[in-house]
């Protein structure tokens, strides 16, 4: 008689994997997928908050690099007044180039790169003391995203923090989506799970709505066949003594791009939505036509139910070149996420979505070479608009010059905090033991600014 080899369930997942496509098999059996826990029945279903919750979803516009506020929406008298005298910390102080106007009751400042943007001031909320611990991008983009810079131990993101706490409200769907996320400034940690279970992870789009690897390359009822045939191996050995639990992240995204088969290539297809609604946000305009495709997706995903969207915009690091780079830069955003905001507000959804727009850290009033500015860390500016927050409200403030945050200083793990509270979770509370010590996103620090708070 002929021997069989013994079959492991990883290498019948290597197999089906084909069949099943959603994420690369590799990925998926990374150290972090084999330090999760053993995932608890459907642990994407919905969670109650901690408390009540003011909003039920987030949409992250993420200018990647560093927009430069001095130059936007961080208008600084005195730094018109000084123009060309030397800065407090160095360099010449160099006043925007752009002209500039109040909007709104509120009399926000926008210069003229953000025209549309602008009409938007009395809905916003914003957060003028922000400051960071890094200024280079890669430790600064990874610790906005995951509450930490260090390199030594990979943190979970944001998103997946929230599906962890909050779950998804439709099992159809990833509960976590990111579009376009650079390949650099820490590549897939900013969506990534870390030790938190895989299934928490985000699922990456590009700007054009494609899910690399969904379609099928099998008839349905084959694909069912062979995922049941997995799951079914899955539970027997689960149920062993001293079961491993290395792959149990894998069947469940498995199981989740057997249902995404069906319901996220419709629910990608743009050309689909009304032709004024696609002018409004600019997709057929240009330059401003793959950002704006990120703004619809990001809406139409919100609509369905995904608990996380982010959306990103790089380019922003300007350290030469920055006149000619800030208008295609603001050329490329500054209407569709106008019409983003505008058509959240239209549908009735800003009353349980908010959307937080902003970079990792902010850049100086200085000048760097001809036509350029350097990093800044220590003061710079992000907006919230939507469910629980005050409309209109400015919480913290920079010196005269716009360098340092001196009212209202909010930390990053701040912000991650309030982010949290906004949803429902208390930052303290949510907590993920691995390596026989409690994690959580703000690590033993972060405060709620409650003053924003609707």
């Amino acid at each position: 008689m002929h021997q069989f080899p013994s079959v492991s369930r990883r290498s019948v997942l290597k197999s089906a994997s084909a069949g099943f496509g959603y994420l690369a098999l590799a990925g998926l059996l990374g150290e972090q997928a084999r330090a999760a826990e053993k995932a608890a029945p459907k642990p994407l279903g919905p969670k109650a908050p901690h408390f009540p919750a003011k909003a039920k979803r987030l949409i992250f516009v993420h200018m990647n690099g560093a927009m430069s506020h001095h130059d936007t929406f961080d208008y600084k008298p005195q730094l018109v007044k000084d123009n060309g005298k030397p800065g407090p910390g160095g360099g010449v102080l160099t006043a925007s180039k752009f002209k500039w106007q109040q909007y709104g009751g509120t009399g926000s400042w926008f210069s003229e790169l953000l025209p549309n943007l602008a009409k938007h001031a009395d809905s916003m909320t914003w957060l003028r003391g922000l400051h960071t611990d890094t200024p280079a991008h890669p430790q600064a983009v990874v610790q906005l995203h995951t509450g930490s810079a260090n390199a030594a131990l990979t943190r979970p993101s944001l998103g997946a923090w929230l599906l962890y706490g909050l779950g998804t409200e439709n099992q159809d769907l990833p509960g976590y989506v990111t579009v376009n996320p650079p390949p650099n400034f820490g590549g897939a940690v900013n969506y990534g799970s870390a030790f938190l279970p895989a299934h928490f992870q985000g699922t990456r789009l590009t700007d054009r709505g494609h899910l690399p690897n969904l379609r099928a390359t099998a008839a349905s009822d084959l694909q069912r066949k062979q995922l049941d045939l997995i799951q079914g191996m899955n539970r027997d050995l689960a149920a062993a003594p001293g079961a491993p639990d290395a792959v149990d992240g894998v069947i469940e995204s498995f199981e989740l791009a057997f249902q995404m088969q069906g319901k996220v290539p419709e629910l990608l297809d743009i050309s689909k939505e009304p032709k004024k609604v696609l002018e409004a946000y600019g997709v057929t305009d240009g330059p401003a036509g793959a950002f704006a495709r990120q703004c619809v997706m990001a809406r139409r995903l919100s609509e369905a139910g995904v608990r996380f969207v982010e959306i990103c915009q790089p380019g922003w690091d300007h350290h030469n070149n920055l006149h000619k780079g800030l208008i295609d830069r603001c050329g490329s955003v500054d209407r569709p996420t106008a019409a983003l905001l505008a058509d959240l507000g239209a549908r009735g959804l800003l009353d349980d979505t908010l959307v937080l727009f902003g970079s990792e850290f902010g850049r100086l009033p200085t000048s760097q070479g001809q036509d350029g500015r350097d990093h800044n860390i220590t003061g710079y500016p992000m907006f919230l608009v939507g469910a629980g927050v005050k409309p209109g409200v400015t919480y913290g403030a920079t010196d005269e010059y716009g360098i340092k945050a001196v009212e209202g200083r909010m930390h990053t793990t701040d912000l991650h905090a309030t982010l949290l509270a906004l949803m429902g979770l208390d930052h303290e509370k949510l907590t993920y033991k691995y390596a026989g010590r409690d994690f959580r996103l703000t690590d033993v620090k972060g405060n709620v600014v409650k003053e924003i708070f609707a």
